[in-house]
């Protein structure tokens, strides 16, 4: 270790290796196959890199993407480091002439794909080299159960067995247990070290909102983010090109990346997004991997995301340079439903759909949380330690609880009594006693359901099913075309044998008789006093890197404004000051309050 300390030095100019990088190299330094787990932005290219120049033979990094490989090798040759680099980019001149500096030990690196690696041809070349190491990156790529599986990558399973004398490293930031003791099996029979060093990236400020109005939605976050960089993710290719068009309609600087699109175009609007700044690429999955564009300072996503790995792969694109940055996911129940779709259609295995299904419940219930989403997502990784972060939307604006069983139980009677047959637009009508023809075709007017939720929109009927499917009260039959069904909890709260806590559901009408509500009360209050709130809310949206909305909204300044609070118990009074703004706001806004007579 004092030569990979001094070589991190004098070659990298770094004076100490960063939490978990050296534990890994000096696991790779003495021959152990290591699979290692790091949070983007971690540095993962030095425990490998360093390793590599330090042992007698040759290394082989195996990654996914042509300009990732670039970039590591250009970055190498910025500190004096020769590599290879061999990839269908390059012409064949290029190529030849990299294997050969590789062949005559000028550079001690080669960089390749696992497809151009796992030939006949070059596997029988390597062995007269005999390789000290095999480094594969994204390793996740390598297991069915990672977020971004690629069936070349299992070739690599025959590495061991061919070079039974070289280190086998892997290296990924995406990875459920499932996935890693996967990835482990497939390149080291088992023969090796997991080291995780955690998945944490508390820069990242989580929220979820439920989908009502997407376009609107969209413009409402990005109104304060017009000069910085980020990425919007949507669920199809179509759906790409659409909100790119809105975006730039405007004003917006905005790109679509998809796999539908030329090569060259793609390729050319990468280079845009990761050179220039406030720059919004509006992509599919088929964008993401690889890129290290430091400033990148949120992520949207526009639908439901395949997994939490996926999900925890996307946002890790985000603030990579360590300086808060934003996640927002917006979802809908028909996100879920189309995932579950997808999953059945994969033609994958039985046991494969049912681990699938069961990371798409996680990602659901993450959706729903009523507790710290960093609390919620760790958990998921296996770190059970993890600490309420204050910078999600539920610890800045935690939700309110209130039983939910007796609504629970007339949504469970009505999907009973249809027979268990019926998505949720169909219960719903019931419900609220629609007569659709839907209805009165099956008789389903006549059932005693049929119109007890009628006092409630259905945007409070969708709310409730999407936290009763994220809890595990209901699941969504696929084969039976979306079916609503009940599992044994929510059998047990139909019974009367359990109860139900659920967060409130905000309906739109109460939205709109809430914006009427302000806009009365907002010509009684005293303006001046208005705008001095409304100052001091920007300069701690400021402090905090929040939008102001977040610290509070315009209903709670202008109530603030109306009740003048003389004191903390006053100020609780005000409606949108919980126990939390109360304890971290509270006396800011007094001293406003009182100083202004």
């Amino acid at each position: 270790m004092p030569r990979a300390l001094e070589l991190l030095s004098d070659v990298f100019g770094y004076p100490a290796f960063r939490p978990g990088q050296e534990d890994a190299v000096e696991r790779l330094l003495a021959g152990r196959n290591t699979l290692c787990v790091m949070p983007t932005g971690a540095g993962k290219s030095i425990c490998y890199q360093v390793p590599a120049l330090l042992k007698k033979g040759p290394s082989i990094i195996v990654s996914p993407l042509t300009a990732l490989m670039d970039d590591q090798v250009a970055g190498l040759a910025a500190n004096g480091v020769v590599a290879s680099v061999i990839h269908s980019g390059r012409s064949r001149e290029e190529n030849v002439a990299a294997w050969q500096a590789f062949k005559a030990g000028e550079a001690k690196l080669l960089y390749m794909s696992p497809e151009r690696l796992m030939t006949d041809r070059m596997l029988g070349a390597l062995d007269a080299l005999a390789p000290a190491m095999f480094i594969v990156d994204e390793a996740h790529c390598i297991s069915k159960w990672g977020a971004s599986f690629r069936p070349e990558y299992e070739m690599l399973a025959g590495l061991k067995r061919r070079f039974p004398q070289a280190t086998i490293g892997a290296f990924t930031a995406t990875a459920d247990e499932a996935t890693r003791a996967d990835i482990a099996a497939k390149l080291f029979d088992g023969d090796g070290d997991i080291l995780v060093q955690g998945f944490d990236r508390p820069n990242l400020s989580l929220a979820v909102s439920a989908k009502q109005g997407w376009k609107s939605q969209l413009f409402d976050f990005l109104q304060t983010r017009r000069d910085v960089s980020g990425i919007v993710y949507c669920l199809s290719r179509r759906q790409t090109e659409e909100v790119a068009e809105l975006l730039r309609a405007e004003g917006y600087r905005a790109l679509a990346y998809h796999a539908g699109l030329a090569a060259e175009t793609r390729r050319e609007h990468q280079e845009v997004f990761m050179a220039e700044a406030g720059v919004i690429m509006v992509a599919t999955i088929a964008f993401g991997m690889g890129i290290d564009k430091p400033d990148i300072r949120y992520v949207l996503h526009l639908s439901l995301p395949g997994s939490m790995e996926a999900y925890y792969q996307e946002i890790g694109r985000a603030g990579r340079d360590g300086a808060p940055a934003e996640a927002m996911m917006l979802y809908s129940m028909a996100d879920a439903r189309m995932r579950r779709q997808f999953i059945e259609e994969e033609g994958a295995s039985e046991d494969h759909r049912r681990r699938e299904h069961k990371r798409l419940d996680a990602l659901l219930a993450y959706c729903e949380a009523t507790q710290c989403r960093r609390v919620t997502l760790l958990s998921y990784f296996g770190e059970n330690e993890a600490k309420p972060c204050g910078n999600c939307d539920i610890c800045l604006d935690p939700p309110e609880l209130v039983d939910g069983t007796q609504d629970a139980q007339m949504l469970f009677s009505a999907i009973v009594r249809t027979g268990e047959r019926f998505g949720g637009s169909h219960v719903i009508d019931v419900l609220r006693g629609s007569t659709t023809e839907k209805i009165t075709a099956r008789g389903h007017e006549t059932l005693p359901t049929f119109g007890v939720g009628a006092d409630k929109p259905k945007s409070f009927w969708q709310g409730l099913i999407r936290q009763m499917l994220a809890g595990g009260w209901l699941e969504l039959d696929i084969s039976g075309f979306g079916a609503l069904t009940l599992t044994e909890a929510g059998r047990s709260v139909l019974k009367g044998n359990s109860t139900v806590e659920i967060r409130k559901i905000a309906t739109k009408r109460e939205a709109r008789r809430t914006k009427s509500a302000i806009a009365a009360a907002a010509e009684e209050v005293d303006d001046l006093l208005l705008a001095r709130l409304k100052a001091v809310r920007r300069d701690l949206a400021a402090e905090r890197n929040v939008p102001a909305y977040v610290v509070f909204s315009d209903a709670t300044l202008i109530d603030m404004c109306l009740i003048k609070p003389r004191n903390l118990d006053e100020m609780a009074s005000v409606n949108g000051v919980g126990p939390k703004k109360l304890k971290d706001l509270g006396e800011v806004f007094l001293q406003t309050l009182n100083s202004s007579g």
